[in-house]
């Protein structure tokens, strides 16, 4: 058994290919009309055809329920959220902030109220804080994880 992609319904195929595209940097590897795979793992599916292939056609789908996210890592996030400040019609559900082990990340929707969260990459949380001049075992307790996790993020870099 292997996982192959997380699939999501969309109303609006060619909104959603193209906010995909423009926000999150993702591309096209297979377009099927109603169906379409995009790099990262994430297929979209129509609404319509999803409610035929799941066998509830008369039933309603239920978007913006909250109940899971995409999530992506980011290495530059200040200038992600510089360009997602500057892309009109993004519903955040939280702007960006610095959860207690460091991390920044910020939550928003796409346009069908799927939630999103991009959150900066692990390495660069340990490198921000090296940078500053905290030694290792600082960055440790700084970030709340063994000194080993430290040490095996910059052996990764």
């Amino acid at each position: 058994m292997k996982y192959t992609c997380t699939l999501i319904a969309v109303r609006d195929m060619e909104k959603s290919k193209q906010f995909y595209h423009d926000v999150l940097g993702l591309n096209i590897v297979a377009d099927f009309g109603a169906n379409i795979t995009l790099t990262g793992g994430i297929a979209l599916q129509t609404v319509d055809s999803w409610k035929g292939f799941i066998r509830k056609q008369d039933e309603e789908i239920a978007f913006g329920n909250n109940t899971c996210e995409l999530y992506f890592e980011e290495d530059d996030m200040d200038t992600f959220a510089a360009k997602l400040k500057s892309i009109k019609n993004i519903e955040y559900i939280h702007p960006l902030f610095e959860h207690s082990w460091g991390q920044r990340v910020v939550r928003f929707y796409d346009p069908d109220k799927h939630m999103i969260e991009v959150g900066e990459n692990m390495l660069m949380v340990v490198q921000r804080f090296l940078d500053t001049g905290l030694s290792i075992e600082e960055t440790a307790v700084r970030m709340d994880v063994p000194v080993d996790y430290v040490k095996s993020c910059l052996g990764r870099k």
